[in-house]
């Protein structure tokens, strides 16, 4: 293969799970003319957990929600002896094991921010450092994440207790012997609902709505292992029986002072959690409606309940932000987000996004299949169709259609159906690994 653009200069904004996996797949095409901006000192993106606030939004206590097999990076499996579901240390040490193993490391500048991206009329890119240091690049991929910005939530009033994002969350020991409220029924929300009523007085969880809360394993297996070994039953069989099963596991939401979901199984991001419901038929946690207003201390559902608290944490999600691009180029922090197979811009034929999507399943996966598309791209060994705009806009209207209309799900995807359309796109003859071969410094 004759590779176009090799000597292409190539930065990517990040060296998180999904920033590694594209610096991996620039030099698995035979690219070397990369930077990795990294603003921490490590790899790790947000699995580089501080207990003090920091851009991390992992927790002490944290675990992944998919399981290892379903999770790892389809050529470097996560070793035999990690559990079904890592801890986020296991899962640093995995991410920082990949950047050594595939060489990605040397090329990280580590300790840098990149303080603005702009687009240049000859379609490079002039990059802006903290130190005020400028670089020029031909290629710009974008993998800073979309876990770290909170989106808190608007109540009339004020509450004059301790009020935190969960991205603010470090342990439960803080709240030990108080009163506290989590907003939310997300994954993080029931995670920090169960952490906190291990210590504290009270704990109650506020939803707005209904949500499916499964357990993290079914008939012995983790979950997600048991979809994946049904996926070839046509859907209108295997939704219901996905349901049935659920509902076998847990039976009736209403059972536990939840609402019932009204949305489709799914319609919505589905919440993995073992230990919110068995923690609510203990009286450890406390189901609470919506919010309707703050008063003091004092919180007012919307079902005319009244209660005090100490503490209320947000487990409300977070705003899409690229803080390196003007608003009026890029603003992905409300609304749609219109990009071909979650990568490319119809505008910007240089710029790519890696792993900007939340599938029902792990993100690393898929990001790893955006990378080799955009550097697949770079090479000229891949273009995407002619009829993007028209794919894009389809693809709009599916989320539209098939998820509740909430701000984290613009970026929803179905993983299996994604990376179907990933892996049709990818081109049969794009590079593989080679091995020792591939490995070369700069």
């Amino acid at each position: 293969m004759v590779i176009r653009n090799k000597e292409a200069r190539i930065a990517v904004i990040g060296a998180g799970p999904s920033g590694i996996t594209a610096g991996k797949n620039l030099l698995q095409v035979g690219l070397r003319n990369i930077v990795i901006y990294e603003k921490n000192d490590q790899v790790g993106g947000n699995w580089l957990y501080s207990p003090r606030l920091s851009h991390s939004s992992v927790f002490e206590t944290t675990h992944i929600i998919s399981s290892k097999k379903l999770s790892q990076y389809a050529d470097y499996p996560m070793p035999d002896d990690y559990p079904d579901y890592p801890s986020h240390k296991q899962l640093l040490a995995y991410f920082q094991g990949y950047a050594d193993h595939f060489g990605v490391t040397p090329y990280i500048r580590f300790n840098t921010e990149v303080t603005k991206a702009e687009k240049q009329p000859d379609e490079t890119w002039k990059l802006t450092l903290g130190d005020g240091t400028v670089e020029h690049f031909d290629y710009l991929l974008v993998a800073n994440g979309h876990h770290w910005n909170p989106r808190l939530p608007n109540y009339p009033g004020e509450f004059t207790g301790q009020f935190l994002h969960a991205h603010d969350f470090k342990s439960a020991a803080p709240f030990k012997d108080q009163r506290v409220l989590v907003i939310g029924g997300g994954n993080s929300a029931c995670d920090i609902a169960v952490e906190t009523c291990r210590v504290s007085a009270f704990t109650g969880i506020s939803m707005r709505r209904g949500y499916y809360i499964s357990p993290k394993f079914a008939m012995g297996q983790p979950a997600d292992v048991l979809n994946a070994r049904v996926m070839g039953i046509p859907a209108w069989i295997r939704l219901p029986l996905l349901r049935l099963t659920l509902w076998l596991n847990v039976g009736d939401y209403a059972s536990y002072g939840l609402e019932r979901p009204k949305h489709s199984l799914l319609g919505a991001h589905l919440t993995v959690n073992s230990e919110l419901l068995y923690f609510i038929r203990h009286g450890k946690i406390h189901p609470r409606r919506d919010v309707a207003r703050f008063e003091g201390k004092q919180v007012h559902f919307v079902d005319g309940k009244v209660e005090e608290y100490d503490s209320v944490i947000a487990a409300t999600g977070f705003i899409i932000t690229f803080p390196f691009f003007d608003k009026n180029f890029i603003d992905y922090s409300e609304g749609d987000v219109p990009l071909y197979l979650r990568v490319f811009h119809p505008d910007h034929p240089s710029l790519f996004f890696i792993g900007l999507l939340q599938p029902l399943g792990c993100i690393w996966p898929l990001a790893d299949l955006h990378a080799q598309l955009a550097a697949n791209f770079i090479i000229g060994n891949y273009n995407p169709p002619s009829d993007m705009r028209e794919r894009i806009a389809k693809e709009v209207e599916h989320i539209r259609m098939h998820y509740i209309k909430s701000a984290r799900h613009t970026i929803e995807v179905d993983f299996y159906q994604h990376q179907r359309e990933l892996q049709r796109d990818l081109p049969a003859n794009a590079p593989a690994w080679q091995g020792k071969q591939a490995e070369l410094t700069r």
